[in-house]
């Protein structure tokens, strides 16, 4: 029967799968190393990489000299830690918007996109507001729609100034853009692929501090590791990859 074949597991019985190794708190952020597949808090790792190479789990080498290069944010785990611990994301969002409230900034639009919905849940439920499932549906699939054309306005955004440091190259006519945080170094290749009538994106590398940043980098990683504390617009460069030859 549907009874028996329930089981119960206790939270901590699961806690070292989705705990951060570095601080012992549960993931924020998760990241996970790409050659081990070990998972952490991002800002955990990130500050542990800046003075070694090796996953601080199983001591397997990186990268010698680009660790920070071969990480990623592993959303399905984050998503996983959030559903399993009550209360957890909420908790989270509140520290983000103190953060942002004290150093006087702007608090990001996913943070507040977040905050209004749950907002608006809890005082329908408080108001005894109750919605048929057609309408339901209805206001559902207005609210993705919605969603779908907002090509990423209401994310975090990030202002870009693209130079070029190559004569192999042209510079761009706009090289002032601002974009979703959670754009990434592969959409400015392909972004600039396209302006420049390049033949294919791979022929570029887009470099920060005059480091090559990874492909998979979000903007929003980028500026927490390689811009904090250094003011708006981000610095990026671009050049032709044989320029590595």
């Amino acid at each position: 029967t549907p009874k028996m074949l329930t089981r119960k597991i206790k939270l901590w019985d699961i806690n070292a799968h989705i705990t951060c190794r570095l601080c012992s708190g549960y993931l924020i952020d998760a990241t996970t190393v790409t050659e081990c597949l070990h998972t952490f808090c991002r800002s955990c790792l990130v500050k542990y990489l800046e003075e070694n190479n090796t996953c601080p789990t199983c001591r397997i080498v990186i990268h010698q000299s680009h660790p920070l290069q071969y990480i990623g944010h592993d959303r399905t785990m984050q998503d996983i830690v959030y559903k399993l611990v009550p209360g957890l994301q909420e908790a989270e969002m509140k520290k983000q918007r103190e953060f942002y409230h004290k150093l006087g900034m702007e608090v990001p639009g996913d943070i507040k996109g977040e905050t209004c919905s749950t907002k608006q849940h809890l005082d329908s439920h408080r108001n005894g507001e109750t919605k048929t499932d057609e309408n339901s549906n209805k206001e559902t699939s207005e609210e993705k729609q919605e969603e779908d054309n907002d090509y990423h306005r209401s994310d975090e955004q990030v202002s870009i100034c693209l130079e070029c440091n190559s004569s192999k190259l042209r510079g761009l006519k706009r090289k002032w853009i601002r974009c979703s945080a959670q754009a990434t170094v592969l959409h400015l290749k392909k972004f600039i692929a396209k302006k420049l009538n390049l033949s294919s994106f791979n022929e570029l590398d887009i470099l920060c501090n005059e480091e090559i940043l990874g492909k998979d980098h979000t903007l929003k990683f980028v500026v927490v590791t390689r811009w904090r504390f250094k003011k708006a617009p981000l610095l990026l460069h671009y050049r032709p990859k044989m320029d590595l030859l």
